[in-house]
């Protein structure tokens, strides 16, 4: 989850980091409301993290004149060096596209409607690069407990908001999806084609509409 997401995720019953849950437990979803979103340091030391993984983007690659964010507890030594493994793979992949002879479009922290299928839903995804007929859903992940690219239904769903966004104008007929976890020096990939996504897309459609009612088994 990014650091715009942890500020949005109340007005989004069924969020993109939870749909696992939705997903297998459609009443979960309205269950969920009734608790306080109460931040922790767990929140508060990730949303610093996504703020510097956003800073180096866009300072030192894109060279755009913004601060660094600040925090006195979490800059850290080890918050320079997970975002620095994060800086690094989106760079290369940036940097591979442009190399092939492409000219990416590159998205930073970017609102994704993917509401033709979830009702209400959008999400904000890290970094997304778009050319040579492929979309590549980048999301980094701060905290230690593994998490794998493989049909993960927060990024597919991401995926699909980016597809919406722009499959149609720029002709995508591939995905990539990409996490990118350095305290368990974990970058996992998962490639799929947008025909296979879009069909993931309709199957979850009436789970999503369930979760969403608030019914379901």
């Amino acid at each position: 989850m990014t650091a715009q997401e942890h500020s949005t995720r109340k007005h989004a019953v069924l969020s993109a980091s939870a749909s696992k849950r939705w997903l297998n437990c459609p009443p979960s979803a309205r269950l969920e409301e009734k608790i306080p979103n109460e931040t922790s340091p767990y929140a508060e030391e990730g949303t610093f993290f996504h703020e510097l993984c956003e800073y180096k983007i866009r300072h030192n690659y894109f060279h755009e004149e913004i601060e660094r964010p600040k925090s006195d507890e979490w800059d850290t030594p080890e918050a320079e060096n997970v975002s620095s493994v994060y800086y690094y793979f989106a760079v290369s992949t940036i940097e591979e596209l442009k190399n092939s002879g492409c000219d990416p479009l590159v998205l930073i922290e970017e609102k994704l409607d993917f509401s033709h299928v979830v009702p209400h839903g959008f999400g904000i995804g890290d970094l997304i690069i778009v050319g040579n007929n492929l979309i590549h859903v980048i999301d980094f992940k701060g905290g230690g407990v593994f998490v794998s690219a493989y049909e993960n239904s927060q990024m597919m769903l991401y995926a699909l908001g980016a597809l919406a966004a722009y499959g149609n104008v720029l002709n995508i007929q591939t995905v990539k999806m990409s996490i990118v976890q350095p305290r368990l020096d974990n970058i996992s990939t998962y490639e799929i084609s947008r025909e296979d996504l879009e069909a993931w897309g309709e199957k979850i459609k009436p789970v999503a509409l369930l979760a969403y009612d608030g019914k379901g088994n």
